[in-house]
């Protein structure tokens, strides 16, 4: 027989096929393992960020309660803004050194029902330096009074004339209102609203 008629047999072939199928079968089991685990994260940040935007609609229902108060207040007896009243979460001052973190910004706050047996806590802060009407001494963080209407930019009854006066009008105070509420998986929201009310 001639060298380029022998047949090998097959105890002597030689081939890569079987290792390359196992390199590639290690890279697909390890890929899908990486696959699992990355829907297994997008799943559970799926649902916190829905458990907090429940949480941050709930925690709204005690901004517009501290609203309804502060604008039905300001309606009827605006003095009354001037002092603290616990009963209803207000503090008439503003201490800027603490945080809504701190339990001291919280001192004054009133706790109302949610939906679930949650509880949301509400504190209405008057953006001033002391308690008392405001005035010259007691420094509050206040906003000239908007008073155009209708898209003009001149008030009713005002004049165009430059030689006219300009009275300043009074000024709107600033009030703060937050809102918390701690749920489940040790989830909390913090909500706040500014509020300018007529001084």
């Amino acid at each position: 027989m001639s060298p380029a008629t022998r047949i090998r047999r097959p105890g002597q072939a030689r081939g890569m096929a079987l290792p390359v199928v196992l390199i590639i079968l290690a890279v697909m089991l390890l890929g899908s393992v990486y696959l699992l685990r990355s829907i297994h994260s997008t799943t559970l940040t799926t649902g916190n960020l829905a458990n907090d935007t429940t949480l941050s609609r709930e925690a709204d229902l005690g901004l517009h309660t501290a609203f309804a108060w502060l604008s039905q207040t300001a309606l009827a007896n605006k003095a009354a803004l001037n002092q603290d009243d616990t009963s209803n979460g207000y503090v008439a001052t503003w201490d800027a050194v603490s945080q809504p973190r701190d339990a001291a910004f919280w001192s004054g706050s009133r706790t109302i029902d949610g939906d679930d047996g949650t509880r949301i806590e509400y504190v209405i802060h008057r953006l001033c330096a002391s308690s008392g009407a405001y005035s010259g001494t007691n420094r509050c963080m206040q906003t000239a009074a908007n008073t155009t209407t209708a898209g003009s930019t001149v008030a009713l009854g005002d004049s165009l004339a430059s030689d006219s006066p300009a009275y300043a009008s009074t000024p709107q105070l600033h009030y703060v209102i937050t809102a918390r509420i701690t749920g489940g998986r040790g989830a909390n929201v913090t909500n706040q609203m500014i509020v300018l009310i007529g001084a």
